[in-house]
């Protein structure tokens, strides 16, 4: 796999992928009953907005893909 912004072997690009999974399921948990109960236990857990898990994640990402 030669992707500039997928590099399974980081460790930071798995936190920032942890990071927008686990806001995504905060955002989508009203919405969707099968995710409340996930939605409601990471939400209490972190007590972070999603959108700002959502960008966190997407910079350390971006971060990670900018070293080529």
């Amino acid at each position: 796999m030669n992707s500039k912004y997928i590099k399974l072997r980081s460790l930071s690009w798995w936190t920032g992928f942890a990071a927008v999974a686990c806001g995504t399921v905060i955002a989508a948990g009203s919405e969707v009953a099968m995710l409340t109960p996930a939605a409601n236990i990471l939400s209490r857990m972190t007590e972070v907005p999603p959108a700002a898990m959502i960008t966190f994640g997407l910079g350390l990402i971006g971060l990670r893909g900018k070293d080529g």
